[in-house]
């Protein structure tokens, strides 16, 4: 396995967030310390012929991570809790104590803990649409990374789950992820959505993908009776929502958080 790394100022990072994004998705984890104004941006893969076009593209340098790579990173690295709604905090490791229902996504690397503001909306939105909603309902996380809106959907009562990506790296992470939470049942797949067959009677898709993306596999998604939608950049908005009313597709939330968009939706 080895590790993309490169320090970025704010104004480096706002003209090639787009770009790298584009290219890295879920991977590309985003470390920021406190008194700091750099950022440190870190993409894992077990491929270094990939990494090196990103060096060649961005800058930065590769390391070599060790076959432990996963817990190293969970022991070393720390974030502040997140609290979701009532029923939740996301905390970095088992040394953290809340008295609300806990999920330990360590802050290791290439993958997100909850902090970005596409999964932030999506785990928000998750929690308050299911705050009522009688145990045993159903949900399949597309762009699944950490597996961090799969395993909260398991906090939250859900008892059908399933988690997609197509990075074998994020399927393995969150696998990881649900053994630390003694959490079992999900199911993480590697999978391309553009070509999964999705199962029927699913409650809830929660899909954190790029616009150009969601807009492709739309007729598919509508299998499902509840959409949460992000990784929807704010310029990207009116595309997408165009596209769901011509799907008879209604919106019934839509948040904005800096140049992103998250969207909650229902099918007629």
């Amino acid at each position: 396995m080895y590790l993309w790394r490169r320090p970025a100022s704010q104004k480096w990072w706002s003209n090639n967030e787009e770009r790298l994004r584009a290219g890295a998705g879920d991977r590309l984890a985003i470390i920021e310390e406190a008194g700091r104004k750099r950022l440190q941006l870190e993409i894992a893969s077990p491929s270094r012929t990939e990494l090196q076009n990103l060096v060649t593209e961005f800058g930065g340098r590769i390391l070599k991570l060790p076959h432990d790579w996963l817990k190293r990173f969970s022991r070393e690295q720390q974030t502040e809790p997140i609290t979701i709604g009532k029923r939740l905090i996301i905390v970095s490791s088992r040394k953290d104590r809340s008295s609300t229902k806990q999920l330990i996504i360590p802050a290791g690397a290439a993958f997100g803990t909850g902090d970005h503001a596409t999964t932030a909306m999506s785990l928000r939105m998750l929690e308050e649409l299911t705050r009522r909603w009688t145990p045993g309902w159903s949900i399949v996380d597309l762009g699944t990374g950490s597996g961090i809106l799969a395993l909260a959907a398991t906090r939250f009562e859900a008892t059908h789950v399933i988690g997609i990506d197509d990075d074998p790296v994020a399927i393995a992470t969150a696998k990881e992820n649900a053994r630390l939470n003694k959490v079992g049942g999900v199911g993480f797949r590697v999978r391309d959505v553009r070509r999964w067959k999705f199962p029927r009677n699913i409650d809830i898709v929660t899909a954190n993908l790029f616009s150009e993306l969601l807009i492709k596999i739309l007729s598919k998604l509508k299998a499902a009776r509840w959409m949460i939608l992000s990784g929807i950049l704010r310029n990207q908005e009116r595309d997408v929502t165009r596209v769901l009313k011509r799907h008879k597709i209604d919106i019934l939330q839509l948040r904005r958080r800096g140049k992103w968009v998250a969207i909650l939706t229902t099918v007629r």
